[in-house]
């Protein structure tokens, strides 16, 4: 029987003295609803100069707690140091949870033990033209989630994560100031935990009421997003919550601003006008949807939106380029590896993609042979598929030549008991299932050559931590998980180091080194390692 799942609400706190009272009773009329038992709510006062701490004193059942230094990313960690709930919920002082909050915020969490985290969402009851169409923004992007698939994006104003999690993963990284859930959802994306979107956790919330309070909320949150994309690069073409659409929008704005000064010239030669005006007329094009969405809900938003999206792709774009320009001193934590961030990743990208094209022409060569050889030698087919867990956990099918007998998968379970695995891998001496003709292709490493293709398209790299059967990283320790952090490799430490004679420790230390350590040279050093350790055959099953 499971055990009883305990919640703790924390709410950091900053000059919140006109809101926090009602965030406050709004939680308390839940408890009585609960599937759960409600532990404790912790108010953590953020240095505020007026009464917040003191209405968080007053209010019985809270828990007020002072943070030592100021921002919410370090509010967030004394709360969760603190808490004895295992399940910890999230909301800003500047918002009122709806009467069901609690419940459903948590109810991810209680009813799969695979979620570690989970996102609501926001409502509003102002009036101001703005603040509406910040309203509409979120729904916009609301659209995007997925309600039963995995998300890569959560914010804390309404949000709920189990505290193991947190803490076998630092927490909120306490250098950004902004948009540190984001860095918080992204790393642990990265490590393939399973996040999920709860449409139905909602708190009210008060959004920015004026066009120039957006503007510079906007800015902002361009200048920490850069931030956040040099740590994690990937998330700079996407990520669940970032309508594709903003970006190009962005680009649009700036190609519109660039061509002003020769609009001047157009007294001189009437052509010239068009410059900015094209890249205007295509921003009003990709507005159209919004319009369409907003119209049915607020007319006045819809009207008004494209003069709003334009200021919203300004002050995203003039905030984006500060924050690449002018970056923030922010390195990541030398305790545990992120990734491959900044112009290495880019970098890596690069030699994957020149090293798959030459691989897949020598693929070509040899594929006739290969395929002719497989045929001859057992029924089945040529290729094997399988699906691996790829960069953050995420699934994705992997191409061999086949080397087993086509029902090799079927056979697996007569010959291991995956339920009395000591760690989450498992090797077979003379495993029966390899073909004659496999044991050739594995030998001299031939099996592997059509994962050319997944690097092409970007599902591996040449390099990397070895790809793991998916169902194999269910067996992981938050520890384990680091090694999600990058794509998986055709070579690797492990491959150029013994392949499957290692211990998964053994393994897993090399891969976090790597990890840790990289640079493209090391990727090239690897890169001349594998040719001797496929001649050698070490480890090959």
């Amino acid at each position: 029987m499971n055990q009883p799942h305990t919640c703790s609400v924390i709410i950091p706190a900053y000059n919140a003295a006109k809101t926090l009272s009602a965030c406050l009773a709004a939680i308390q009329n839940q408890t009585p609803f609960l599937s759960c038992s409600l532990r404790e709510i912790i108010v953590v006062d953020n240095n505020s100069c007026d009464n917040t701490a003191d209405i968080a004193r007053r209010t019985p059942g809270v828990t007020l707690l002072c943070a030592a230094t100021q921002g919410p990313a370090a509010a967030r960690n004394v709360g969760i140091r603190h808490a004895s709930g295992d399940i910890l919920c999230f909301t800003d002082a500047d918002c009122v949870p709806t009467a069901d909050w609690l419940e459903k915020i948590s109810a991810p969490l209680r009813h799969k033990p695979e979620v570690a985290g989970c996102k609501g969402t926001y409502l509003t009851q102002q009036g101001a033209l703005t603040a509406r169409f910040v309203q509409l923004e979120y729904e916009d992007k609301y659209d995007l989630l997925p309600v039963d698939q995995p998300i890569d994006f959560i914010d804390t104003y309404s949000c709920a994560y189990r505290r193991e999690v947190l803490l076998a993963n630092d927490g909120f990284d306490e250098r950004f100031p902004y948009l540190e859930d984001q860095e918080l959802s992204f790393r642990l994306a990265a490590r393939g935990y399973d996040m999920r979107f709860q449409p139905t956790a909602v708190v009210y919330h008060q959004h920015a009421a004026t066009i120039g309070d957006y503007f510079r909320k906007k800015l902002t949150i361009g200048y920490w997003k850069a931030q956040v994309v040099r740590r994690f690069p990937r998330h700079a073409t996407k990520d669940a919550h970032t309508p594709q659409v903003m970006k190009v929008q962005m680009a649009l704005i700036l190609l519109a601003l660039l061509g002003l000064p020769t609009a001047v010239l157009g007294l001189i030669w009437p052509p010239f006008i068009a410059l900015p005006l094209l890249p205007l007329l295509a921003f009003l094009l990709t507005a159209v949807p919004f319009i369409r969405k907003a119209w049915p809900k607020d007319r006045a938003v819809a009207l008004t939106a494209p003069f709003v999206l334009a200021v919203r792709a300004l002050a995203l774009s003039l905030g984006y380029i500060q924050g690449t320009l002018r970056p923030a001193q922010i390195d990541p934590p030398s305790a545990k590896p992120l990734g491959i961030s900044g112009p290495a990743y880019w970098l890596k990208r690069g030699l994957d993609m020149a090293g798959s094209s030459v691989g897949l022409l020598f693929t070509a060569v040899v594929f006739p042979f290969i395929a002719l050889a497989i045929k001859l030698d057992t029924p089945g087919p040529i290729l094997f598929r399988q699906t691996r867990a790829g960069q953050g956990g995420r699934p994705f099918t992997i191409y061999k030549f086949r080397t087993m007998q086509a029902n090799a998968e079927a056979l697996l379970p007569q010959l291991i008991d995956l339920d009395q695995l000591n760690e989450p891998v498992y090797k077979l001496e003379d495993d029966p299932r390899i073909t004659r003709v496999g044991h050739f292709l594995r030998r001299w490493s031939l099996d592997e050559l059509p994962q050319f293709w997944n690097v092409f398209k970007g599902e591996m790299s040449l390099i990397g931590p070895r790809p793991e059967e998916a169902w194999l990283v269910e067996f992981y320790t938050d520890y384990h998980r680091q090694r999600l952090a990058v794509k998986p490799g055709m070579s690797g430490p492990m491959q150029v180091n013994g392949r499957g004679n290692l211990s998964l420790e053994t393994r897993l230390a090399l891969e976090l080194a790597y990890i840790q350590e990289y640079s493209l040279g090391r990727d090239m050093a690897l890169i001349l390692q594998t040719i001797p350790a496929v001649l050698h055959g070490r480890g090959a099953r």
